[in-house]
């Protein structure tokens, strides 16, 4: 669920003179009774002109929320696939604009290669909303690069155009259907393109248009995906392909997954007149999995032979896998408890396969299983000692199934986790890589050599740094941000001879207040905790300021961090000028920290999480006198929103919270990443009940905000429609949003803007000794 922390996906604007129609209805509270009804219906026709006078009396660059989301404005994010051509000697990327611009690594040199005319016709967006969103948020590449270095491919969701660069001209050379997953490659020696089309593998001849495309894979059944990514994989292991070329381009190893015993969720669309639904293959705790099992198919005839992986069917998974040279492939293995990790190398003359790897954990592993590749060793990324580190080994490159591998040493070690390896240097023998080493709210690009020498900072400016290495490793991209400076994005050649090529729009005119870093103890006492605190402007000790908590608190996600979340960072400053405090912490159980920080999730989904906020919260409290203990709030997205109705029905002292397609029963959740750290509901039924909001929903205190995607394919609406029902059940007053057609992100101009408006809409209404509904509130609670 890393991507489930929804609340920094794309957003969008509306004019900001505007007074949001919305507002009139959006806080009218789905209560259950005529007298709470009527009560709200007076509260809003009492706040209503408040904000609606608060967005029109807005002072000169005073920020307000469509401001934030306004394309092309202040948080234009950076530009969108950053690539190197195959030769390693020029960066493209799409801009702002619409162009497709290169930069060459050599001199830094920056020009349009293809205009925004000529892309409107070979990148034209088709396909349902719901396409479009799953392209953009799986980063699905609108364009690749030919082997050659001399093409480019553009995919237009479902048309792929084959363009020369010399001439500008661009032929179709493919139709695989919108929405069906293309995944286009080519072969090494860029003579055959390859692409999914209905769930089967296709091959075309490129230097021989004459021959049409043929299918390698010839499955009829809707549950057979060859080479397709299913939602589970993509969603919770970070796969973005299931097959891949070999390099003397005769070949292709696929993965081929066998859906048929697993459940399907439907997602019903409410707008057209006669309701469609799509069926989507989830499997839940429990339930089967899908059967998986690597293929090797000939790019010519068409013949699969299957490689003889030992796997408990329908349970264990295949996370990565590839080619090791023309002869092997390399295959790696998890079980479905996530507790071992497994490295084999096949013979494709054979199937057979060796083991030459195996790591275990008594809880889980951590959910990185990338592996890199060069000559006779390789780089495994393991936080077996504590940390995320990287270790080198060798094996015999002629010989691969004569021995396992072996451990030659650990290339990093200490205090700190490494986030990724970026490239290698082969003649330098140095290898590249993220890490949070000095200060872990940080990333910077390291370098060390492959025999453990060496090891010292590339990047130097302060914040986080994300890196695209070139083939070669000579040159890279650098984004670099920190908290309240926006991204910029430079040209790095010789490692510090930087040119910037990219900047975000300034945010200097807004004044905007720095948020306050703070470093709590967790409730153990002894664990930091890495927090950050908003404050409104000009306010003194005598002033009462309700404080708005708003944590992720779920796992692997790291939010307290030294870089630009403009989107985040400047919703709390609407919130500020509304007159509230906003916190974020990084409890324990979140990521970044080490395995023993992480791990405090195993099994464990609320009352750590919980211990860990309000104690940051009563040490915020302890040193900002000026903040209204009486007075909280609390707001949070997908993990976050679970937190939120995790809060508000285990403690009593928030007043009022915004829940965001939350998950509401962790049964209700996917089978790889519930089970990560739940383990399965037969072995575990007491934590899957107790830390099920949904148990707990009769305790609710607060007025909650509900809101969800009726689209959502991530966290179902079945969990909202469950959690209501517990609601009504208990007799406990809501408010609900629903937005239709939309997934989890919420994405779009109109949808996001309406959506935050909504979330202050309810802070002002429930938040603060002056708030409307604060009478409202006491009547419920001593009715209750």
């Amino acid at each position: 669920m890393k991507t489930a922390a929804g609340g920094y996906c794309k957003l969008g604007r509306i004019t900001p003179d505007t007074t949001p129609p919305h507002l009139e209805i959006a806080c009218v509270p789905a209560f259950l009774s005529l007298k709470y009804f009527f009560t709200a219906m007076v509260l809003s026709a009492t706040v209503m002109p408040l904000l609606q006078a608060a967005n029109k009396t807005s002072a000169h660059k005073t920020l307000t929320i469509p401001d934030i989301f306004a394309p092309g404005g202040i948080t234009t994010p950076a530009p969108d696939g950053l690539v190197w051509s195959p030769d390693g000697t020029r960066l493209t990327y799409l801009d702002s604009s619409g162009d497709l611009v290169e930069v060459i690594g050599s001199t830094g040199q920056r020009s349009v290669l293809v205009s925004k005319a000529k892309l409107s016709s070979l990148t034209a967006k088709s396909g349902t909303e719901v396409d479009q969103d799953h392209r953009a948020r799986y980063g699905q590449a609108s364009y690749i690069w030919v082997p050659d270095s001399k093409h480019l491919l553009f995919n237009a969701s479902g048309q792929l155009w084959y363009y020369t660069l010399a001439n500008g001209t661009a032929i179709e050379v493919a139709q695989t259907g919108a929405g069906s997953g293309d995944d286009p490659k080519f072969s090494p020696d860029g003579k055959l393109l390859s692409y999914v089309r209905d769930r089967n593998l296709y091959v075309r001849h490129l230097q021989e248009p004459q021959i049409p495309a043929f299918a390698l894979t010839t499955s009829k059944e809707e549950t057979v995906l060859n080479g397709q990514v299913d939602w589970v994989y993509e969603e919770e292991l970070d796969v973005r392909s299931n097959y891949f070329w070999a390099p003397d381009s005769k070949n292709i190893a696929y993965l081929q997954m066998y859906e048929n015993a697993v459940p399907s969720y439907p997602i019903t669309d409410w707008i057209p007149t006669h309701a469609t639904v799509d069926q989507q293959r989830y499997p839940q705790p429990g339930d089967p999995n899908p059967v998986v099992r690597v293929g090797i198919v000939n790019a010519s005839s068409g013949k699969t032979m299957w490689l003889k992986v030992p796997l408990d069917v329908g349970n264990d998974y295949i996370p990565r896998f590839g080619w090791l040279n023309a002869k092997t492939v390399w295959i790696e293995t998890l079980t479905r408890d996530h507790k071992h990790r497994t490295l084999y190398f096949a013979d494709i003359a054979n199937g057979m396969v060796k083991q030459v790897l195996a790591e275990s954990d008594e809880k889980f592993l951590d959910e990185d299983y990338d592996i890199t590749f060069n000559g006779d060793m390789f780089l495994w990324t393991s936080w077996r000692d504590g940390h995320t580190h990287i270790y080198q080994y060798s094996f015999d490159e002629h010989s691969p199934f004569t021995a396992e591998a072996k451990l030659e040493k650990q290339l990093t070690s200490g205090d700190f986790e490494v986030e990724s390896v970026k490239g290698i240097d082969v003649p330098a023998k140095t290898v590249y890589y993220l890490s949070d080493e000095g200060d872990p709210r940080e990333q910077q690009l390291w370098t060390v050599k492959l025999d453990g020498t060496g090891k010292r900072q590339v990047t130097s400016l302060p914040g986080s740094h994300a890196v695209v290495m070139s083939p070669n490793a000579k040159f890279f991209s650098d984004e670099t941000s920190s908290t309240i400076t926006p991204p910029k994005v430079s040209l790095c050649r010789n490692e510090k001879d930087c040119d910037t090529f990219w900047s975000a729009p300034s945010v200097a005119d807004y004044d905007l207040a720095e948020p306050e870093p703070l470093e709590l103890k967790a409730a153990d006492g002894k664990t930091t905790l890495y927090a950050s605190l908003v404050l409104p402007a000009g306010k003194t000790k005598k002033d009462s300021i309700p404080l708005i908590v708003n944590p992720y608190g779920g796992p692997h996600a790291q939010i307290v961090k030294n870089s630009w979340n403009g989107r985040g960072l400047l919703f709390d400053e609407v919130l500020a000028q509304h007159g509230y405090a906003v916190l974020h912490v990084d409890n324990r159980g979140m990521g970044g920290r080490g395995r023993e920080f992480a791990q405090a999730a195993y099994h464990n989904f609320g009352p750590v999480q919980l211990q860990d906020q309000l104690a940051a919260v009563d040490q915020v409290l302890a040193t900002h006198k000026d903040l209204d203990a009486n007075q909280l709030g609390w707001w949070g997205w997908s993990w976050g929103g679970t937190f939120t109705l995790y809060a508000l029905s285990h403690s009593d002292r928030f007043s009022a919270g915004v829940s965001v397609a939350p998950v509401t029963d962790w049964r209700n959740y996917d089978s790889i990443y519930t089970e990560r750290y739940m383990g399965l509901p037969s072995e575990n039924p007491d934590g899957y009940r107790d830390d099920s909001v949904v148990n707990s929903a009769k305790d609710l205190k607060g007025r909650l905000l509900l809101v969800h995607g009726t689209g959502d394919d991530n966290v179902h609406m079945a969990n909202s429609i469950q959690y209501i029902q517990k609601l009504i059940d208990a007799d406990v007053p809501y408010d609900l949003q629903l937005y239709p057609r939309k997934t989890h992100s919420i994405a779009g101009t109109e949808a996001r803007t309406h959506l935050y408006e909504r979330i202050l809409a309810q802070f002002e209404m429930y938040l603060g000794k002056n708030a409307p509904g604060q009478k409202a509130l006491a009547e419920e609670k001593a009715a209750r």
